[in-house]
């Protein structure tokens, strides 16, 4: 009401001064008008004004005139003009020759102007009026004005009479109006009609409503109020109020909790079956009536809740972790251990987990008969301690049937023995280590079957010592929740095992064991399997006729049995086309077709594509010239080391990954010194998670650049500076070094396409073989083959014919010509007097074939320097040369 009835004052006293400021502007601005307009028209019809504006110097006569007439005037400027508004006279001489501010086009036509306009000394009013030459003929103009800022000054001479008056009439009215307030106030305590209307309320809420106990007393202890629920929890008689604290029948702590003038915070006191917490304060601590005010609230319910609760989220804080914790790998011991972990110490003191062994392998145990003992073998164990007498982890232990863990494994029910001292079936286990147990103070214990899928996979036991207490219905509850939660944990670790070891033993099992024997190249290898388990990569060494040898690497995308039979599928595959000696990039070719064709099938059938993706690099090797015929489709470079320890990448085309089609690959020949080593790798060695690519080249590169290593030893140090990661990928490294054939161990001839060479041939052959020290009995073999293979290349091939021994492991015999028209193996009839030359070159024969380079064919046959020469195919009849007749 104060500051409302002061607002109408000052809105008053603002209203008149606001009129006055209105009424004065435009009383002055009409005398400014008026003013400014009759010094104009009477200075314009001044005699002689009109001459002195058509001399030739009108502003030295002009120019001190009117500075006359402003000074003796109430006027601010005087200017005259020519018709064109060009200052004759102004108050200051740098305004003289400038061109009047306004519009003069109205005072041209005859009117008079009055208008504001701004000048340099601020905004003014001024009047134009046009001089004539006494007749309409006007010759300038005279311009006066004056500026508004002299306009206020007769308001600020009535301003202070007014101000006095509004500050005059502005203190009676504060006045008044605080004179008012402090009596209502002073009535009413400094409170309106609404808040005596709520603090009603509220007084009625805090006596009938409150949950809360209010006990008001004054410095007497004289009891002011006391509400419905402070009656209800003192058991106090309807008229307390007025009765003293002492009269009361309460107890002597709680009557001095009432009166006590000190702070009392939520002290909890007894009365009778409740708990109350009091809390006290003294009422003139904010400067009213002595006295205290005390409040009460009952925390029997709340202490009991809060205890529970307490428990349960204890609990359910175990749980989240143990789900969080265990299972975080598969592997069944550390799962177990995991377990162990997550309830001790915080559910029991010592807990230790038994499996089945053959869940330790992946398997499935055998289901346990009742009443039968049962062997489980500990996993894990942890405790508060390590100087306990439990089984040791690792003991194979054999539970006698009436103890808890063979009652748990063979029925699949739980076990709560709350007190081991009374418990005799739990004491048959093992007397001896009984006792240790129940002197370590192991008193409580709780068994609970691991069981996932229906399967009995081991036992979980729970031990409580004298520091905790005994185990009751609701630990044997969240015991078995933990050991849910860990069981499928223990058998998802334990199917991964499983295909695991399936995994590793199917791709061990199709990978090659051994190297074939062969003296071309010196070969070491390494494989190392993912952690994530086997994968698809793959290598093979494949000796070809010639003493050259083929070497392929290859990886298949994905893991586990489906990566392991997609890559024994293609390892047959080279394996099949090897053995057709095609070159390398045809070989890929055929490779990619076979893919495409596997997956059109499957796709086709509604299955997944067999392969979703492989490489492959396939090489061969030439001793005898030291040659190196090398393609890959999608897979990494290979790394080359000369003999003097420079390692590089030699370039090769980079064909598409198997399975795309429709690109061609590509073939590359490298000419390898003898002692160079050739590494061809999986990119799993060079690239993952952590590593990219370009660093682990350059890795590798570093790791090679060294002379004089063996292939064992250069593996060594691959791994070494590429050591196997935490990656999914699994690692391939074969290493081989190149070794020449000698040039006194191959023989070459040209031979004419003769029939009468064919005895030459055999000459030549016999010569040779005799000086490598061939037993004549091979020697008599070898020679009928190459007359048998000369004698063909003649009548059916092309020239230019050729003839080229080999020794090495075995004597190779290799014919070739011109001709790519392959010969056939057949059986001629009795009356035939053709057909059995090739017949005679496969029994005599260990291996033959034919193999098409780019210029030709060329037949071969292999035979042992140590045997007669002869195999009987199938077990067939042994033929003695001797009795085949010369050719």
């Amino acid at each position: 009401m104060f500051i409302l009835q002061v607002l109408i004052v000052v809105v008053l006293v603002a209203a008149a001064v606001v009129a006055l400021v209105l009424q004065a502007r435009n009383s002055r601005m009409r005398e400014a008008r008026a003013q400014a307009l009759g010094t104009a028209e009477a200075f314009s019809h001044a005699p002689g004004l009109a001459a002195l504006l058509r001399g030739p110097d009108p502003t030295s006569k002009l120019q001190p005139l009117a500075e006359e007439i402003r000074g003796h005037g109430d006027i601010d400027f005087l200017e005259v003009t020519n018709v064109d508004g060009i200052r004759y006279t102004y108050p200051r001489p740098s305004g003289i020759g400038k061109k009047l501010q306004g519009s003069i086009e109205t005072a041209r036509r005859g009117h008079r102007v009055i208008e504001s306009v701004h000048e340099p000394v601020g905004e003014v009013v001024q009047a134009v009026v046009v001089v004539k030459d006494g007749g309409d003929k006007v010759v300038g103009f005279v311009s006066a004005g004056i500026t508004l800022g002299h306009l206020s000054s007769a308001f600020k001479r009535q301003l202070p009479v007014v101000l006095g008056a509004g500050a005059l009439a502005l203190a009676l009215a504060t006045a008044g109006t605080a004179l008012a307030v402090r009596r209502l106030r002073r009535q009413t305590h400094g409170l309106g009609p609404e808040e005596m209307t709520r603090m009603y309320e509220h007084h009625d809420a805090v006596l009938h409503t409150v949950r809360e106990g209010v006990v008001i007393v004054d410095e007497t202890g004289t009891v002011l109020l006391v509400n419905d629920e402070a009656r209800r929890l003192l058991e106090l008689p309807p008229d307390a109020e007025g009765h003293r604290v002492d009269d009361l029948p309460l107890t002597p702590r709680m009557k001095r909790l009432i009166l006590t003038r000190d702070p009392v915070d939520d002290e909890v006191t007894p009365t009778d079956d409740r708990l109350l917490a009091v809390n006290s304060r003294p009422t003139d601590s904010a400067g009213g009536p002595p006295g205290s005010a005390t409040t009460l609230r009952d925390t029997t319910e709340l202490r009991t809740l809060a205890g529970r609760a307490e428990v349960a989220r204890s609990r359910l804080k175990l749980l989240h972790e143990a789900s969080v914790t265990i299972g975080t790998t598969l592997d069944v011991e550390r799962t177990a251990d995991e377990l162990a972990q997550a309830a001790t110490p915080g559910f029991a003191d010592y807990t230790t987990v038994d499996l089945a062994e053959p869940v330790l392998d992946g398997d499935e145990p055998a289901p346990a008969a009742l009443g039968a003992a049962v062997k489980l073998r500990r996993v894990a164990l942890r405790g508060i301690s390590d100087d306990h007498p439990l089984y040791r982890k690792g003991e194979l232990v054999s539970f006698a049937a009436p103890s808890p863990p063979a009652r748990g494994f063979s029925g699949g029910s739980s076990v709560l023995v709350a007190d081991l001292r009374t418990d005799a079936h739990w004491q048959m286990q093992d007397s001896q280590r009984a006792q240790g147990i129940l002197d370590h103070g192991c008193h409580s214990l709780i068994t609970v079957p691991l069981q996932a899928r229906g399967i009995l996979i081991g036992v979980a036991n729970f031990w409580r010592t004298r520091e905790g207490g005994r185990f009751e219905e609701d630990d044997l509850a969240l015991a078995q929740e933990l050991a849910a939660r860990a069981s499928i944990c223990i058998d998802n670790a334990r199917r991964y095992t499983r295909e695991h070891n399936t995994a590793v033993t199917l791709q061990h099992s199709l990978l090659p064991g051994s190297v074939p024997e062969q003296n071309a190249l010196d070969i070491a290898h390494r494989y190392l399997p993912a952690q994530a388990g086997v994968g698809g990569d793959w290598f093979d060494v494949i000796p070809l006729p010639g003493a050259r040898v083929a070497l392929v690497v290859g990886d298949v995308v994905g893991h586990g049995l489906h990566a392991a039979a997609t890559m024994a599928r293609l390892r047959t595959a080279v394996q099949n086309f090897a053995a057709l000696d095609v070159p390398p990039d045809e070989l890929l070719a055929r490779l990619d077709d076979l893919v495409m064709r596997l997956d059109q099938e499957n796709t086709a059938a509604g299955r997944e594509p067999v392969v979703m993706g492989a490489t492959c690099l396939y090489a061969i090797y030439d001793p005898t010239t030291g040659m190196c015929d090398l393609a890959r489709a999608g897979h990494p470079l290979p790394a080359l080391v000369r003999p003097d320890g420079t390692a590089d990448f030699p370039g090769l085309p980079a064909g598409p990954p198997l399975g795309l089609g429709g690109m061609p690959f590509q073939a590359a020949r490298l000419s390898l010194p003898e002692g160079s080593s050739l590494i061809l790798y999986t990119d799993g060695l060079v690239q993952g998670r952590h590593r990219d690519i370009t660093t682990g080249l350059t890795a590798l590169r570093t790791a090679l650049a060294h002379a004089g290593r063996t292939p064992q030893q250069t593996c060594r140090a691959v791994l070494d500076a590429l050591p196997p990661t935490q990656d999914s990928d699994d690692i391939t490294l074969l290493v081989v070094r190149t070794h020449r054939l000698a040039p006194d161990r191959i023989a070459h001839w040209d031979v004419p396409a003769d029939p009468a060479t064919v005895s030459v041939a055999r000459a030549n052959v016999t010569r040779q073989l005799a000086e490598w020290g061939v037993p004549e009995a091979v020697s008599a073999g070898i020679e009928l083959i190459i007359s048998e293979l000369v004698t063909n290349a003649i009548r059916y091939g092309t020239s230019p014919i050729t003839m080229r021994l080999l020794y090495d492991r075995v004597l190779t015999c290799e014919v070739s010509d011109a001709s790519s028209t392959a010969p056939h193996l057949r059986y001629a009839a009795d009356d035939d007097e053709g057909g059995r030359g090739l017949f005679l070159v496969a029994r005599l024969s260990e291996r033959w074939g034919t193999r098409y380079p780019p210029n030709g064919k060329v037949i071969w046959a292999e035979c042992s320097p140590h045997t007669t020469g002869e195999r009987p195919p199938h077990g067939g009849p042994l033929i003695d040369v001797d009795d085949i007749p010369a050719i």
